[in-house]
C-alpha cells in the first residue's frame, strides 16, 4: 500500500480526509472517508479509537471553539489540497454529547450575539460615512472647483469598504495627497472621456491612456482653479 503523505505536526490529534481510496492497515476495511495515521500507515477512526466521534464541518468558529471545549476528546480534520501544496483544516471531531451541549451554548447567547453584530456593523456605517466625507473635503480642498456632488460621488466610489480601491488603501486611509488625485483622475478617465469605449473597442490600456490624458489633465487644471465653475 503507497504511503499517505503526513500532515505536519500540529499539537491535538489529526484526522485526514484522504483524496485516494485508501484502506485501514489494520482491520483492511476501506476506502475511509476519515482516517488517522499511525507510524505513516492509514487506521479506520474505530482502529484508533476516535469512532464515537461526530464530525463538526469548519464555519462556524463559535460553535467549534465550544464543542471542543465540551469535549474530552477531539481531533482536527484536515485535508491536503493539491493546488496549494498544503493541508487546509475540514472541520473536527468531538464528542456527539459536547457538540448538542455547544449547540445549546450558542443558542442561548444567539440573540446578545446578534446585536452586538448589529452594533460592530452600525459603528462601521458611521466610520464610513465619516471617512466618505473627510475624503470628499480633501478633494475640494485639493480640487475647489470641482462639483460638491461630484467630490462625494468620487470619495463614496473609492471609499467603499473591502472594495480594494484607493480610498481603502494605506494612503487613501491616511488621505494622502497622492492617492486623492488618483481617484479623482480615475473618475474623470470613465466620466469625461472616451477611455472605455477606447478599451472595449480594443485600444490597449497604454494607449487608452495616452490618447485621453489632455482631457483628464484638462478637467484637473480646471478644478485645481479655485472658483472654477462647477460642472
Amino acid at each position: 500500500m503507497a504511503r499517505l503523505a503526513t500532515p505536519p505536526h500540529r499539537t491535538g490529534l489529526l484526522v485526514v480526509q484522504p483524496l485516494r481510496r485508501k484502506q485501514c492497515a489494520e482491520c483492511r476495511v476501506g476506502p475511509l472517508p476519515l482516517l488517522a495515521l499511525e507510524e505513516g500507515a492509514p487506521r479506520c477512526l474505530d482502529c484508533a479509537d476516535l469512532g464515537h466521534l461526530v464530525f463538526l464541518a469548519r464555519g462556524d468558529t463559535a460553535l467549534t471553539r465550544r464543542a471542543r471545549e465540551e469535549s474530552a476528546l477531539s481531533a482536527v480534520v484536515v485535508r491536503f489540497n493539491r493546488r496549494k501544496a498544503r493541508y487546509e483544516r475540514q472541520g473536527v471531531l468531538v464528542e456527539e454529547a459536547a457538540l448538542a451541549r455547544a449547540e445549546a451554548r450558542c443558542l442561548a447567547d444567539a440573540e446578545a450575539r446578534r446585536r452586538r453584530r448589529v452594533r460592530d456593523a452600525r459603528r462601521r456605517a458611521a466610520e464610513d460615512v465619516r471617512f466618505t466625507d473627510a475624503f470628499a473635503a480633501e478633494i475640494r480642498r485639493l480640487f475647489p472647483g470641482c462639483p460638491v456632488e461630484r467630490a462625494l460621488g468620487v470619495a463614496a466610489h473609492a471609499s467603499v469598504r473591502g472594495s480594494g480601491r484607493v480610498g481603502r488603501s494605506a494612503a487613501g486611509r491616511a488621505l494622502s495627497e497622492g492617492a486623492v488625485v488618483s481617484a479623482v483622475a480615475a473618475s474623470v478617465r470613465h466620466l469625461d472621456t472616451p477611455y472605455d469605449q477606447l478599451l472595449m473597442s480594443g485600444v490597449p490600456r497604454a494607449e487608452a491612456r495616452r490618447r485621453i490624458a489632455p482631457t483628464v489633465e484638462a478637467v484637473l487644471g480646471g478644478w485645481r482653479a479655485t472658483g472654477a465653475e462647477a460642472g
